[in-house]
């Protein structure tokens, strides 16, 4: 028996978690399908996904089929749970991309397809909601083919759409062998040589039918062709069925079986997995879901884990299995498994041996929003509970501020607030409301500035001398450090306290923005050695310490950011609009006064299509008011595309959460109370 470990993604409403429902059903887990409207689904188990009839968590089930055990992973559709989704992808074996019937490929669809095929994801497409009123097969087809994948093979044929009997009816004929032979010269030659008059006839989700004078040879070639070039993702099948009436499930069923590769890995190699999922359990627990790639983790093994590679020992294992989680002595390569007994773990974190750095496949969030305490809410207890939230979702991040005792969240849009808003009142019992949003900005060097400090010069209160240098640097480099001074000059501790103050100091620069794609070089350096009194021990008031050098450090640096300048930057999302061409008129002045700038306009007969930049944090009003302006016919597609300088009205600031290195007086005094005159 193999193993599979399969997701399923989509747009919202292409009926996802219907989807799984009825695939549960089909593989006889449930007796009963469950319902999204009636909140009784198998995969939606928090109250605010039942209430609102969306997937906010990604939840694990396994069935088998024959002699395949298949991991189910149902994931969020919605874009402000992209974190959800990034971190199931790293996990996966195969995966089924829903589309509906109805509404055809959606932008979201697009994000998802452009990411499963950057990380060469096996993927089956699966067309849904047949039985639906307006549903389409070869409008779809055609959509698919053109915004999905060129590479798509249709693996059956329709009828009776837009009824309660609408059917699919597996059967691969020319039009499969057409996308197949691009990809694959023998199969071009079977299909050449072979003998016209020998056509197959077949109804098992991949034999051919009447496949319009197909060869026996051709069909055989055709068939492994098939499983071999879907397995390297290089083509994508594509199903049609109903979750809501089951047409078309077995040969979907079919399809996941046959068509997508089984899990890799040695049980006998090094223990090697990655958490992509953090949750609590009763007693207030961490509970870790882990994917196995290689080797055998059991109960009461010590195993390093997260960058550090802390070690922490496993107290108990459950695997999934048959519809539950069960619990076991050890899950081997393949599986996936809840693991307790790490108590620091966190999302992304490597058990084992690391099998890479954490890849962030879609973009940070770019918004943020301050979270208000209701009448009689502890503030304390809340920021715990936000802790806890941010252990789940590592693209959530806290920012406190012990000024103003405030905590602001990063989102990726405004359906996130009513989840925390929900999962604070619901499992923490504390009642909270939100600021407006805003949009999380970056600041970068405009220059070069140089700064330094010396020891034993006033007005350094510090025994410690630095010199620092800021210099630009390319765009999404990040931020390095370097040395011009010699490593051997005084202790590395010291040198690696700079380092790290410089990295913590540039969380908030000259307008309380991260500062990124700098290079910041140590130019000067030096300490007072140990000295004491006589007959006495050490003296820290005649010594440098690692705490004179986290002191002075920032003042330096903001002083060299000063002389350099910096520019703050907003983010800017890369736009795709579709809309009728007698809307443009109406759209462009709207376009111009959110700050959106077309790059290309092209008018396909009826329709235009619109790619360009609009700021991130225009993006939610652009789609509100999109309907209105296009009859409801317009569609936006938006991501995360690249940080710009903000060209309009005053420059955004953000309060900040430090010392206030900028305010020499002020920073002092908190820091430290050794402040010369």
């Amino acid at each position: 028996m193999h193993l599979l470990n399969l997701g399923i993604l989509a747009h919202v409403d292409a009926g996802k978690t219907s989807l799984t429902e009825r695939l549960l059903h089909t593989v006889g887990i449930t007796d009963e399908i469950g319902s999204v409207d009636a909140g009784s689904t198998r995969t939606d188990t928090l109250a605010l996904e039942r209430r609102r009839g969306i997937t906010i968590k990604s939840a694990v089930v396994s069935f088998a089929v024959d002699d395949v055990t298949v991991n189910l992973i149902d994931t969020p559709g919605h874009p402000d749970f992209i974190a959800e989704v990034e971190r199931v992808l790293g996990v996966l074996d195969g995966a089924v991309l829903v589309v509906s019937a109805v509404e055809g490929v959606q932008a979201q669809t697009r994000v998802l397809m452009r990411t499963l095929q950057r990380l060469r994801i096996p993927t089956l497409l699966f067309v849904n909601k047949i039985d639906r009123r307006g549903a389409r097969h070869d409008g779809v087809l055609r959509q698919i083919s053109g915004r999905l994948t060129p590479a798509a093979v249709p693996m059956g044929r329709t009828g009776a759409l837009g009824t309660a009997d609408a059917w699919f009816r597996p059967a691969l004929g020319t039009a499969a062998l057409d996308v197949l032979a691009d990809h694959d010269d023998a199969l071009l030659a079977a299909y050449v040589e072979g003998d016209a008059a020998d056509a197959l006839q077949g109804g098992d989700g991949l034999a051919p039918t009447a496949a319009g004078g197909m060869s026996q040879r051709t069909a055989q070639a055709l068939r492994a062709a098939l499983t071999a070039h879907t397995r390297q993702a290089r083509v994508h099948p594509v199903y049609f069925g109903s979750a809501l009436t089951g047409a078309g499930m077995d040969a979907l069923v079919t399809g996941i079986k046959e068509l997508l590769p089984p899990a890799a890995g040695d049980p006998g190699g090094p223990v090697s997995g990655t958490v992509f999922k953090v949750e609590r359990g009763p007693a207030g627990e961490k509970v870790a879901y882990a994917r196995m790639f290689t080797g055998t983790l059991r109960t009461r093994d010590r195993i390093p884990f997260g960058p550090d590679r802390q070690e922490g020992r496993i107290t108990a294992i459950s695997v999934f299995d048959q519809g539950a989680d069960a619990r076991a002595d050890a899950v081997p390569a393949g599986r996936i498994a809840r693991l307790w007994g790490l108590t620091d773990i966190r999302i992304g974190d490597a058990i084992g041996e690391p099998r890479g750095a954490y890849e962030r496949v879609f973009a940070p969030p770019t918004l943020e929003t301050v979270v208000v305490p209701g009448p009689g809410t502890d503030g304390r207890k809340l920021h715990l509970a936000l802790a806890q939230l941010a252990e789940q979702d590592p693209l959530i991040d806290l920012r406190h501020d012990e000024i103003r005792r405030e905590t602001s969240v990063s989102l990726y849009g405004e359906v996130q607030k009513e989840v925390v808003e929900a999962t604070l009142a619901e499992e923490y019992g504390l009642e909270v409301t939100f600021r407006e949003t805003t949009t999380i900005c970056i600041e970068r060097p405009s220059g070069t500035g140089a700064a330094v400090e010396f020891d034993k010069k006033d007005p350094n209160p510090f025994l410690a001398t630095v010199g620092l240098r800021v210099d630009p640097a390319p765009a999404g480099s990040g931020v390095g450090f370097r040395l011009e001074v010699e490593l051997g000059s005084m202790p590395y501790a010291f040198f690696q306290a700079v380092e790290d103050t410089v990295r913590e100091t540039l969380g908030q620069g000259l307008h309380g923005w991260q500062v990124t794609d700098c290079t910041v070089t140590m130019t000067h350096s030096g300490y007072s050695p140990r000295q004491s009194h006589a007959h006495q021990g050490f003296d820290k008031s005649m010594s440098s310490t690692g705490a004179d050098f986290r002191g002075v450090t920032p003042l330096v640096l903001i002083e060299a950011l000063r002389r350099a300048g910096t520019q703050v930057c907003e983010p800017m999302h890369r736009f795709r609009l579709e809309a009728p061409a007698d809307t443009l008129g109406a759209l462009l002045p709207v376009l111009a006064a959110l700050r959106a700038v077309p790059r290309t306009t092209v008018t396909r007969g009826a329709a235009c299509v619109l790619e360009g930049a609009v700021p991130a944090g225009r993006v939610h009003e652009l789609g509100q008011r999109l309907p209105g302006l296009t009859r409801g016919e317009g569609e936006l597609e938006s991501a995360f595309d690249h940080y710009a300088p903000v060209a309009r009205g005053a420059v955004p600031e953000r309060p900040r959460t430090d010392h206030n290195p900028l305010n020499r007086k002020e920073y002092l005094l908190n820091v430290t109370r050794r402040v010369g005159s």
